[in-house]
């Protein structure tokens, strides 16, 4: 991993905050100051701890990092979702990644390579900031401590979640014993760490867990206001997330382990523990200014002073009307979800977050879920509670001794929201329990990036529009290359 003085770039964003992430109690009520405020670049690197302002501001940067376009203000939804057959490109351009769309991307495509470095630069912040708070402990106190050290576990576990599974084999085809990604857990301020051997996909998976575990001891259980908890971790982020990456390794008892402790045995499914959750009533709200619903477990916030940069933005990729350049539209043919039976009309997701534009006299379809206005700042939706049902529900129908009729429920749940006449069938096995939450997920979290992790998942085919052929597991395109950056300055990367 090229470092370019990585502890001193950090310190420097230290106070960065405009970068869009609110401050917690009395400096909450200054959001528009906040999100405006130039940044302070020469803090010294014995001043980073000197106080709690300095602090709080290497919190705020390590969701700012995290959210950068290269990343998951952008690319890292899109490239999940553009692999398989939802979409169709429009305008064959590299830069906003026709060759991930084809399958042709490889190790020297710089767009990719940004996101690896951005995910590998993030999580050194976080090493060098874990290692900084507790070198300066009595800066703050315990609580605030731990509360600031969750955050960070939390987001370095975000960040090594997303490498894995794009630039290595999928978990469940040999139980992570495949070559994973080079796990760097301590701070590198040189370049003399470069050459480090990658852990098993295991290895990654146990030390996320590991992270997400201690995040959810030390982090609050709520915060005080609507935006703090949508944009900053707290407690059920943590377990959130776990139950994600616990689906991935096809763990479902400890999906239910930990989906249990936010979502009830029974309709209606609301949580009130710790920080409230439950379904809108409406989707479209989760998707429109405030971006604040209690749906939202976490999201990325944008502003206008901080928006992902050009040609990294969801709403230039999926949306026209407005400032958007439709870069990919919904696949209405074939086997995309649009054309679907099991997708009517009737249901407020194609009705209402789905819009047509003619275009050169073809008529295309696309997602509504982001705005196309420029500078294009709407929220990036990284966990929803939509998702959680959808995890605990296949979590019942596919575990030993899973209750059937709690997962059919859960399934129905999310469907209702959006199309009450909708009523599914018998579906008395976990087999087709499963099938029906498969395909619900492609509706429900469409554009939000999870069609690629979904079948990696399950060492599905991945069933390629842009390549026109289905991708088994074993081929080389399934996986992102290590891009040859990486390769260069650390020879080692390839083995284990």
């Amino acid at each position: 991993m090229k470092l370019f003085h990585i502890k001193t770039y950090q310190l420097k964003l230290a106070t960065a905050a405009i970068l869009a992430i609110p401050l917690i109690g009395s400096i909450s009520s200054c959001k528009k100051e906040f999100l405006e405020k130039v940044p302070e670049l020469t803090l010294p690197d014995q001043d980073a701890f000197a106080n709690p302002t300095r602090i709080l501001g290497q919190v705020n940067g390590l969701y700012s990092s995290s959210k950068a376009g290269s990343l998951f203000g952008g690319r890292y939804l899109i490239y999940n979702d553009i692999r398989a057959e939802e979409f169709v490109n429009r305008t064959g351009n590299v830069v906003t990644g026709y060759d991930v769309y084809q399958g042709t991307n490889n190790s020297t495509n710089t767009y990719v390579a940004s996101f690896f470095s951005q995910a590998y630069l993030t999580i050194n912040r976080a090493n060098l900031f874990l290692d900084g708070l507790s070198k300066n402990s009595t800066v703050l106190t315990p609580a605030v401590n731990a509360n600031y050290a969750g955050e960070a576990k939390f987001i370095r576990a975000l960040n090594y979640f997303a490498l894995i599974q794009i630039f290595a084999k999928p978990y469940v085809t040999d139980n992570g014993a495949s070559r994973g990604l080079p796990l760097r857990l301590t701070p590198e301020t040189s370049l003399a760490n470069n050459a480090l051997k990658s852990s098993t996909v295991a290895a990654v998976y146990t030390q996320i867990l590991k992270d997400l575990d201690e995040a959810e001891a030390s982090l609050p259980d709520t915060y005080s206001t609507p935006l703090l908890r949508t944009t900053r971790a707290h407690k059920n982020s943590a377990i959130a997330l776990k139950t994600r990456v616990y689906l991935a390794m096809g763990n479902y008892l400890k999906v239910l382990e930990e989906g249990n402790k936010i979502v009830p045995q029974a309709a209606p499914f609301k949580n009130a523990a710790r920080t409230a959750h439950e379904l809108q009533a409406s989707v479209v709200s989760v998707f429109q200014s405030p971006f604040t619903t209690s749906e939202s477990i976490f999201s990325f916030p944008m502003a206008d002073t901080n928006a992902p940069g050009t040609q990294n933005q969801l709403g230039y990729y999926y949306s026209w009307a407005g400032n958007g350049n439709l870069e990919y539209s919904l696949n209405k043919a074939g086997a995309g979800i649009y054309a679907d039976p099991a997708w009517p009309t009737s249901d407020a997701r194609k009705s209402l977050l789905i819009q047509d534009a003619t275009i050169s006299g073809v008529l295309h379809s696309y997602p509504i879920k982001y705005g196309a206005v420029s500078p294009f700042i709407d929220f990036v939706p990284m966990i929803r509670y939509a998702e959680v049902l959808l995890n605990v529900a296949e979590a019942e129908a596919l575990a030993p001794g899973g209750n059937l009729s709690r997962s059919k429920a859960l399934l129905q749940a999310v469907r209702t929201r959006s199309d009450a006449s909708y009523v599914y069938g018998a579906l008395l096995t976990p087999a087709a329990l499963e099938a029906a939450i498969l395909k619900e997920r492609r509706i429900e979290l469409l554009a939000e990036g999870f069609r690629y992790n979904d079948l990696a998942r399950k060492a599905a085919p991945l069933p390629s529009f842009g390549a026109g052929a289905s991708i088994p597991v074993n081929d080389q395109r399934y996986t992102f290359p290590i891009p040859i950056g990486e390769l260069n300055t650390n020879p080692l990367v390839n083995t284990l």
